[in-house]
């Protein structure tokens, strides 16, 4: 059986039958195979195979595409593209094919090819870890199908040939799904090295298999916190159409804080704080690269160092998606993050909504992660005229993580900044959130040893930059501590790929995502450039009216199957509620 892939081919024939090919011609180990197609009878002969065989799998790890999932949200527009997205605005329809749910399954049945044939090379520690590392990336796959599509097919195994009656497996109940993600986390939790027990970077040479960027204990403790907070959310918030059956959300929740409670007092990880004021700012950029530098990296997917050492393309993300407003912020966005006085906007005495005076107002008076989350008149900037730019008058906010400097700007798409899939701080989130949902409370101890740790970082200790999070601050302003800790988590992961799948977790997005998309305050009087007066709304730039953006509780909190696997699956496959 011959090992290649197309990934435009669909479920039946390629994810459950075929298989995939190795990347050829890159120079670090981690992606590293010198065949373009490899057939099973000659390969899975060595540890060497194994770890080849376990290489392409990293290729599924969160990539630069991550952060335009936020485009699925009220946080992000793109400003300049032909048309808006249509998750978000509740406009698309049922596809006949589906990339994610192509590719989660392509990597499962890789992943269970990668166990399976190892079955024949001699037992050691590299063998163990390689089948972790395959267990970590199915949990990771399944993950992925279970948030959008609900009830998916579970396949456990590769598919034997093509009268398999595998191929037809029907839609598994989620619950059972998520249990066995559980536990191949659990597996690889016991079975991958500790962060420390890696090199911290590329640039220190590890034994082959063992390099920096691979699955380490805190990477599958820290997924395992983050599935079981989503099936938490879902099975407090969500009930029919879109979840049938019983429900048990404290057995998630306390799977979710015991998770990260775990990554948290085994302490091979912390927050990025060696650059004072501006280290929220620059996690995003090169000082925050490898876990020698930043012990806050958990798991990151690896671009390489420079065009002759190449691991893989980060896509040009820099341009034309933060430079170009392809993937720009939102009002929604701004007025989320609170006033410098802890409060957030309708309470704050520093609240300037509907009464700036410049396009500077929005920033004063913030949370310093909104003023290092978005560009602001006077920043460095680009221009492909080169010199020293500086950002100028826009009616519409740039965001900025990951921006990391004109030079760059000019070398697009040819960047290597490596692209964080997990982060400490998302840990110490997912652990508060989980103590609040389990009890619909949290002591202020829990919120010192969480949340207070990341405005602790955000104000370099300054708490008159923001004040910390306690329970008497809550109650004594009129706050709810649960939209409190959302807050905290919308601001700190904001275009990190996080908004729109906490709205659908939460049950929030029927409100959320039918308001109309706005910009920031227009002032006739600036010079924009030569652009040409845009549709306003209320004295602020309309991207999108109201009116044209829906969300139907009934069908859109999952996402529809594609029709083209419901017509190959014999019957077997049903469609989503209402699709």
């Amino acid at each position: 059986m011959k090992v290649h892939i197309n990934k435009n081919n669909l479920f039946v024939i390629t994810a459950l039958f075929g298989t995939v090919a190795l990347s050829g011609g890159c120079t670090k180990e981690l992606e590293q195979n010198t065949k373009t197609v490899i057939t099973d009878p000659v390969f899975w002969k060595t540890e060497s195979d194994l770890i080849g065989g376990t290489n392409y799998l990293y290729t599924s790890l969160p990539a630069f595409d991550t952060p335009l999932e936020d485009l699925n949200s009220d946080f992000s527009v793109d400003v300049f593209g032909a048309s808006l997205n249509t998750v978000s605005d509740g406009s698309r329809v049922v596809p006949s094919s589906d990339a994610q749910w192509n590719n989660a399954y392509a990597f499962i049945r890789a992943a269970n090819n990668v166990m399976e044939k190892s079955a024949g090379i001699a037992d050691g520690p590299m063998k163990t870890y390689c089948i972790a590392q395959a267990r970590f990336f199915r949990a990771l796959a399944y993950y992925r199908l279970v948030r959008a599509y609900g009830d998916v097919p579970y396949i456990g195994r590769t598919i034997t040939g093509r009268d398999d009656e595998a191929i037809y497996t029907p839609r598994t109940d989620r619950r059972a799904v998520i249990d066995s993600i559980y536990a191949d986390l659990d597996f690889a939790a016991a079975n991958c090295p500790q962060a420390d027990e890696l090199p911290g970077s590329t640039s220190s040479a590890g034994s082959a298999g063992r390099e920096y960027g691979r699955i380490t204990r805190s990477a599958a403790l820290s997924l395992k916190s983050r599935v079981a907070l989503n099936e938490g959310s879902w099975q407090k918030f969500h009930g029919e159409p879109e979840l049938k059956g019983e429900k048990d959300p404290a057995k998630h929740f306390t799977i979710a804080r015991d998770a990260a409670l775990t990554v948290m007092n085994e302490g091979k990880h912390s927050l990025y704080t060696a650059s004072g004021e501006l280290s929220f700012q620059n996690l995003f950029r090169y000082p925050g690269e490898t876990y020698a530098n930043n012990k806050e990296n958990i798991l990151a997917r690896l671009y390489g160092q420079s065009l002759t050492n190449i691991v893989s393309n980060n896509g040009g993300y820099m341009r034309p998606y933060l430079t170009d407003g392809r993937n720009a912020a939102t009002r929604a966005f701004v007025l989320t993050a609170l006033y410098s006085d802890g409060l957030p906007a309708g309470k704050s005495a520093l609240d300037s909504n509907g009464i700036e005076t410049g396009l500077l107002t929005d920033y004063q008076n913030r949370d310093p992660r909104l003023v290092q989350t978005l560009f602001k008149v006077g920043d460095p900037y680009a221009s492909i005229s080169g010199s020293s730019p500086v950002y100028g008058n826009t009616y519409y906010y740039h965001q900025q993580k990951y921006w990391t400097g004109q030079a760059d700007f000019l070398n697009s798409p040819n960047l290597f900044l490596d692209f964080i899939a997990i982060r400490y701080g998302e840990v110490l989130l997912n652990y508060a959130e989980a103590v609040y949902e389990l009890n619909n409370s949290i002591s202020d101890d829990d919120l010192d040893k969480s949340i207070n740790l990341l405005r602790k970082r955000a104000t370099n200790n300054d708490n008159a930059k923001l004040p910390l999070l306690t329970n008497a601050f809550v109650s004594g302003n009129g706050l709810n501590m649960q939209e409190e800790i959302r807050r905290e988590r919308s601001v700190e992961l904001a275009y990190e790929g996080f908004r729109y799948w906490d709205l659908i977790r939460w049950k929030t997005a029927e409100t959320e995502l039918p308001k109309p998309l706005v910009e920031r305050k227009y002032f006739s009087t600036l010079d924009y450039g030569g652009s040409t007066a845009p549709t306003m709304l209320n004295g602020y730039v309309l991207m999108q009216a109201a009116e044209k953006r829906k969300f139907d509780p009934q069908k859109d909190y999952l996402w529809p199957l594609p029709s083209a696997q419901i017509g190959l699956s014999n019957n077997t496959l049903t469609q989503n509620p209402n699709w």
